[in-house]
């Protein structure tokens, strides 16, 4: 958004979900406002019900990094009747790869046109008409655009991925529901907020939130860390970031639900290939360090 000149406005998350409050930002949309984005965060769906009323005002993209394969009332992230654009990563701890880089779905002609030309440097080549000297070769630069193709064989990777999706999400689920049954007793810690009926989760992440705050947060970590837990915290909020906080100067209590979050929140680990040993090991070592 900075790049294009645009001003960001953050929006506090939903303390139920964790995922942006789309009630908040609909009330928040003014005049100015020509974009709504949001994340289905850690692989759980994005509430786009509360954005029904601004559709018309409005372009609403959906950050879906975290969420291909999930499912929103039965239906892809992406597919019909979602947000006006989804964007997805194939990056390697995605839930398919190409290596690098993403996608973006829109059932939008109009979106879909403008992001072609995005794409390849705004260069149009199909239903573009030349003068009566020019000939098949003729091209025209429409817009200001990047570089921004993916290539064949990183394709390729992605295609063969994409055949084993659902496998990859299904065991994604296993793993959590494992992780789900062992911590549903432990006070200490607040798990994930699961998916409602009709969704299906990505499981991208796997986060509980440590109930004592941050200094017992930071001390669970790093004795995770140090017992050969990959654990990690996913994410500082943005506006806490130098480039936000001292160059742009957002404030920095505007978004209470994102500081409570933050200051307990831990990445277990999340993977297909984990077996249920692996999730025991895991919470058994929390247990340890949380006694």
């Amino acid at each position: 958004m900075l790049y294009t000149g645009a001003r960001p406005r953050f929006v506090d998350i939903s303390r139920k979900t964790w995922n942006l409050d789309t009630a908040a930002t609909a009330r928040n949309v003014g005049d100015q406002t020509r974009v709504v984005l949001g994340t289905s965060f850690a692989g759980l769906p994005l509430d786009l019900d509360p954005l029904e009323g601004i559709r018309d005002r409005v372009v609403i993209i959906e950050d879906a990094s975290h969420a291909l394969g999930a499912r929103r009332k039965g239906t892809l992230l992406g597919g019909p009747g979602g947000a006006d654009m989804t964007t997805f990563s194939f990056h390697p701890v995605k839930a398919i790869t190409t290596g690098e880089g993403g996608a973006v779905s829109t059932e939008n002609d109009e979106l879909a046109e403008r992001l072609r030309l995005f794409r390849t440097h705004g260069i149009a080549k199909d239903g573009v008409t030349g003068s009566e000297t020019e000939g098949a070769w003729y091209y025209e630069m429409q817009a200001l655009g990047f570089n921004y193709r993916i290539t064949d064989f990183q394709c390729a990777l992605g295609l063969s991925q994409l055949q084993r999706l659902d496998e990859y999400i299904a065991a994604r689920n296993r793993v959590a529901g494992r992780y789900r049954e062992l911590l549903s007793g432990e006070e200490q810690v607040a798990l994930p907020p699961g998916a409602q009926d009709g969704d299906v989760h990505g499981y991208h992440l796997f986060v509980i939130r440590v109930l004592r705050g941050p200094e017992a947060r930071l001390q669970t970590f790093n004795a995770l860390r140090a017992a050969g837990i990959g654990v990690q915290v996913h994410y500082i909020p943005i506006y806490r970031l130098p480039y936000y906080r001292d160059a742009l100067g957002y404030p920095q209590d505007d978004c209470p639900g994102a500081e409570e979050y933050y200051a307990g929140a831990i990445s277990l680990p999340m993977f297909p290939g984990m077996t249920e040993r692996d999730v025991d090991r895991v919470v058994s070592t929390l247990r340890e360090v949380l006694a």
